[in-house]
């Protein structure tokens, strides 16, 4: 314990061997990975911002639920606050209100990411690594709930191509709560299996603790109490954290880049924090005669890639609740709580624009350090959004709704009736930011990998450029969009980075 001066708060000072900022899918694995390292008498530990929820505090309530695990409750603006950002704060980062789809990337992007060392094959048998060790698999035909089918049974009347979803659950029964934290502990993310395996063999796990600045081999962190979720180990306060070998940021695309940039590195990195890609997206709806079982069951079982190298977007199914439901619609008034009161009877489509990394959408820092998220919505993404949203509709009306909800439609609803009207009743000039409520998850970019400073962050396996000490082990190493859902490819990377941080510490670590 530091002795206070002049009036300040005292600051405790702890030392370890490798110190982790962030529990999610990245700096769990890395953490797991480490693990073995304590039993030689190296001391790891993971800072993460969040709390580690009881499991009586999944409550599965939206407000309740965005507040403890979702940075700004999940809404998070861009600057000009044309889209919301939903990214995780827990024990277990995002990997805690994801849905646990898993998919590989494809062999064409990781080569046009064209990153020195990182080949498709290495990043394949990684991926398939955490395919067992996270129990990703199919769910049953059986299991399939009306949304998922429905979306399956419309892409093939049309002819597209339509795939099933891998899934990382263990004894699923079918809350579709996974954007909210399941009540049931049956996804398998990092706080189901690599942070409990880490922790087993001595890695300290430290919740609460927000981390504020790192320098050489040092972390300035404050730990607070949010009134929920266990106790963290450390009492409130402020600390200095030293790592006498590495540092690995893996707070995630908005706070990986903000802690190089708040401490001084973007001088010599000017790529940090920027060309980040977001996956922008849209919530659809389209209401049947019918009830169809939509909130029970997994929410997310099905995609379609049928667009993806053409118009350059995703069809998925999804389920989201009341309110995020009722926040994407367009309108206000009688016709929008209309068809929220035919929730029972909606089918929903969630859309993914595949965004291109540009310089200019980056993360910065405002006037109080304090993170801002600049990004420009291209007209290639607009024209993106639009062709998804006829995609979407066209899907619906296969499926049997009567009629659809269309963000950029000229009226509220459309009618089956009108399905050869489409791109009439659905303008292009309506697809605009301000108009349509669009969001992202998939949170990509802002410290790439790549060749040296001039054109990245990091090397091919996750180290910053002219700093050995500290690597980065999160989404924000993609140089471009992952084209899918990006969760087993953080993962894969993160075993990289973990590999890396092994054979490089030198003597250090033996």
């Amino acid at each position: 314990l530091l002795t206070s001066t002049g009036g300040r708060s005292c600051m405790r000072e702890v030392e370890y061997d490798v110190v982790i900022i962030g529990s999610g899918a990245g700096g769990g694995v890395v953490a797991k990975e480490l693990a073995p390292l304590c039993t030689d008498g190296k001391r790891i530990a993971v800072l993460e911002w969040g709390a580690k929820l009881k499991d009586e505090e999944f409550t599965g309530r939206e407000v309740d639920m965005a507040s403890k695990l979702f940075f700004d409750s999940g809404g998070t603006f861009t600057e000009d606050r044309a889209m919301t950002l939903a990214y995780g704060r827990a024990y277990g980062g995002s990997t805690v209100i994801y849905t646990g789809t898993s998919l590989t990337m494809p062999e064409d992007v990781v080569e046009q990411w064209r990153v020195p060392g990182l080949e498709f094959t290495d990043l394949h048998r990684r991926s398939m690594k955490y395919f067992e060790e996270n129990n990703v698999h199919l769910l049953a035909d059986e299991d399939i709930n009306d949304n998922n089918r429905l979306f399956l049974e419309g892409c093939r009347k049309l002819g597209y191509n339509v795939e099933q979803f891998p899934i990382n659950t263990k004894n699923c029964r079918g809350s579709s709560l996974c954007n909210l934290g399941c009540p049931n502990q049956a996804k398998q993310g990092t706080d189901q299996v690599q942070l409990p395996k880490a922790e087993s063999q001595g890695v300290e796990v430290i919740t609460n603790c927000r981390v504020t600045r790192i320098g050489d081999r040092v972390c300035e962190a404050v730990v607070a109490d949010p009134g929920y979720g266990e106790r963290s180990k450390w009492e409130p306060g402020e600390y200095t954290v030293r790592s006498k070998v590495v540092v690995v940021c893996a707070g995630g695309v908005v706070n990986s880049p903000v802690l190089l940039l708040r401490s001084g590195f973007g001088d010599h990195l000017p790529m940090t924090g920027r060309s980040i890609t977001l996956h922008p997206a849209l919530i659809l709806v389209g209401e049947h005669e019918n009830p169809i079982t939509n909130f029970y069951g997994f929410p997310k079982s099905y995609y379609s890639d049928q667009f993806m190298k053409t118009e350059r977007f995703l069809l998925e199914t999804c389920m989201y609740f009341p309110f995020v439901t009722a926040k994407n619609l367009i309108g206000f008034g009688a016709e929008h709580s209309e068809l929220m009161c035919a929730f029972p009877r909606l089918q929903m489509i969630l859309v993914l624009a595949l965004d291109a990394a540009l310089p200019k959408n980056r993360v910065t820092l405002d006037a109080n350090r304090d993170p801002v998220v600049a990004y420009t919505l291209t007209d290639p993404v607009l024209d993106a959004l639009h062709a998804s949203i006829l995609a979407s509709t066209r899907v619906f009306f296969a499926a049997g709704a009567k009629r659809v909800h269309a963000p950029a439609g000229t009226s509220f609803f459309i009618d089956a009736g009108h399905v050869d009207r489409i791109e009439e009743l659905i303008p292009r000039a309506n697809v605009k930011p301000g108009k349509i409520s669009i969001t992202s998850a998939h949170l990509m970019g802002g410290c790439a990998m790549g060749r040296d400073p001039s054109d990245s962050v990091t090397d091919g396996w996750g180290r910053v450029h002219g700093m050995p000490w500290l690597y980065v082990a999160d989404s924000s190493l993609f140089p471009q969009c992952s084209e899918v859902n990006p969760y087993i490819t953080v993962m894969a990377l993160a075993d990289r980075v973990a590999e890396g941080i092994r054979n490089n510490a030198g003597e250090l670590l033996s």
